[in-house]
């Protein structure tokens, strides 16, 4: 697995890119909170590019057409401009920009960190799985925007700069966001305490849990999509890391718990669940029960015959904050007393 070289520190000359595969920030509250986030970047001494796509909304799902987002892509890879790349936003058809990345370029270039999440999974899981190289499940580029930042930004910032290897559950989450056009700088609105829920089999378990893995994994929705694809090497991947086994960190956006378990299902019987150690999955933002089907069975039904540590409503994904994960680093895990603590190891 290779990992980047980490962001220079604040103050030490360090220049960050953004980037648009996905939605671009042409619409508030996006807008005003990456321009913010641009400000806090400034003060904190940071140079600053931009694609050419960042502020657009020219594509269909995405923010310009297919080509032009791959040509951003390969260029900011290549070029060495950035210490480390941001996504400007996820969106619906990021999938459509990977013919247009080659990514057995990207294989040979210098790595470098990239960081997004939902519709980014389409790179982070790729840059792990096609190119063994490291990068960043976590918060896009308007989130850096919010004031003040919420702890897990700090901890994203953390990871980029190389200060930071840990990170640990918030405590509290939220269900609904006060963020909108007249009001695109808030924090998160923490209403709801954090419940996790930790399975072994399908039986419940309330002693700790203590497993290991390299961490694999990001949004459901991507995920199944890119299965079967010429882009899907996952087996190729797990096979070849079958000695540190897989964590997989799942978590879902648009999926009802019908399609969650279908998901989950499509994925076991395309060997992607082969060596798994644990599962981490985030609360799903489209998780109501429907015909007797919750969130929980609708993973447990596969991740429970692996009979393996299954940490469920865990701060990942869709309903904020995320804790933000290294793709492809091996992850140590501790769960105790409704915490979860993950210690990332970059081998």
């Amino acid at each position: 697995m290779r990992y980047p070289k980490f962001l220079p520190k604040a103050g030490e000359n360090g220049c960050i890119g953004y980037v648009a595969p996905s939605f671009g920030c042409a619409t508030e509250p996006y807008q005003s909170a990456f321009s913010n986030a641009g400000s806090i970047w400034s003060k904190m001494k940071y140079q600053q590019i931009y694609g050419p796509n960042c502020r657009c909304q020219e594509g269909v799902g995405i923010s310009n057409t297919p080509e032009k987002c791959g040509r951003e892509i390969m260029h900011f890879f290549l070029s060495g401009e950035a210490d480390c790349l941001i996504s400007c936003g996820g969106g619906e058809l990021m999938c459509e920009i990977l013919p247009y990345v080659d990514f057995e370029k990207l294989a040979e270039a210098d790595p470098v960190w990239f960081m997004g999440f939902s519709d980014n999974t389409n790179l982070t899981y790729l840059l792990a799985t096609l190119t063994d190289t490291a990068s960043v499940y976590g918060p896009n580029a308007p989130a850096f925007g919010m004031e003040p930042w919420h702890k897990s930004l700090f901890d994203a910032y953390g990871i980029l700069t190389g200060e930071q290897t840990v990170v640990e559950s918030y405590g509290m989450w939220e269900k609904e966001s006060l963020k909108n056009e007249e009001n695109p700088l808030v924090p998160y609105h923490l209403t709801e305490p954090l419940a996790i829920r930790s399975f072994v089999g399908k039986e419940e378990w309330k002693d700790e849990l203590r497993f290991d893995g390299r961490l694999l994994g990001g949004c459901m929705d991507c995920l199944v999509n890119l299965l079967g694809t010429r882009f899907d090497r996952t087996r190729e991947f797990v096979e070849r890391y079958k000695e540190d086994g897989i964590i997989w960190f799942l978590e879902a956006c648009d999926l009802n718990v019908f399609s969650i378990r279908r998901a989950m299902w499509q994925m076991e019987e395309a060997g992607w669940f082969r060596y798994v150690k644990g599962f981490l999955f985030g609360r799903p933002l489209n998780g109501a029960p429907m015909m007797g089907l919750d969130e929980y069975h609708s993973v447990l039904e596969v991740a429970g015959r692996k009979n393996v540590p299954v940490v469920m409503d865990v701060d990942l994904g869709h309903l904020p904050p995320m804790m933000p994960l290294v793709v492809g680093s091996l992850g140590e895990i501790r769960v105790k007393n409704n915490h979860l603590k993950i210690e990332m190891k970059y081998k």
